[in-house]
């Protein structure tokens, strides 16, 4: 399988069961990163795409990532390891739960593409369907996680289906995470959202809500999208 070039690093995929695709580069590029986070974590990691956008974005001396699937974790090693910033990247080989519990630490910055499972992704192959399902990180998990390890004025970004939203928002609540931003996204003007993304933290405020249209017609991308990626896809 061909490398998936970016403009400043490159991504091997060849050992990831979940292959790159919009969601986390989606993500990686619309969160909100300014030059007073020092700390991110990225749980999930798989290829290692949504780490290393944040090292492109930023001048965070810690930059951790997390994956639980062997291969996904060496892979998201070598991709770091290749990277200019190999220097503020690491990779922990472990569940979120395990890492929730056991680390002191806290981050200003929390980053999670989760694998959920869906019947969207019922696919033929029964074993990787399992894999999935097995994999998926609870809504539950991720929040009592999220909100132990998040600094005081931390933010918390995932990107999750758009049918999922309240779910998310109702957990969030139970934790005492709120809701800062929602971007729901849509592939085209006339298409129902698919995904929203989603940023939190621990301060109740007004939600600014917005939405991002990715083509505005076959393989015509809207202005919103190619200015959000630009400065990472070749082509944009």
């Amino acid at each position: 399988m061909e490398p998936f070039k970016f403009k400043q690093f490159t991504i091997h995929q060849d050992r990831c069961a979940m292959k790159i695709g919009t969601d986390g580069v989606l993500l990686g590029a619309w969160v909100p990163i300014n030059d007073s986070v020092t700390s991110i974590l990225d749980i999930g990691t798989g290829t290692g795409i949504i780490a290393l956008m944040a090292a492109q974005r930023s001048e965070a001396k810690t930059i951790d990532a997390l994956e639980i699937d062997a291969e996904a974790y060496e892979q998201a090693v070598d991709n770091f390891e290749a990277s200019s910033w190999g220097d503020r990247l690491f990779c922990y080989h472990a569940s979120f739960q395990e890492f929730a519990e056991e680390i002191d630490d806290q981050y200003e910055l929390l980053l999670s593409n989760p694998p959920f499972y869906t019947e969207d992704y019922k696919t033929s192959d029964a074993k990787r369907d399992m894999a999935r399902f097995e994999d998926a990180l609870p809504f539950d998990h991720l929040l009592t996680g999220a909100s132990r390890l998040l600094s005081e004025n931390g933010l918390f970004a995932v990107i999750i289906p758009c049918r999922e939203e309240e779910l998310m928002l109702d957990i969030a609540a139970q934790v005492a995470l709120f809701p800062q931003k929602i971007t729901r996204v849509k592939g085209t003007p006339t298409s129902e959202a698919k995904r929203s993304m989603l940023l939190f933290g621990f301060q109740e405020k007004e939600v600014e809500t917005n939405e991002l249209i990715i083509e505005s017609s076959r393989h015509q991308y809207t202005d919103a999208y190619i200015d959000l990626t630009k400065d990472f896809y070749l082509k944009m």
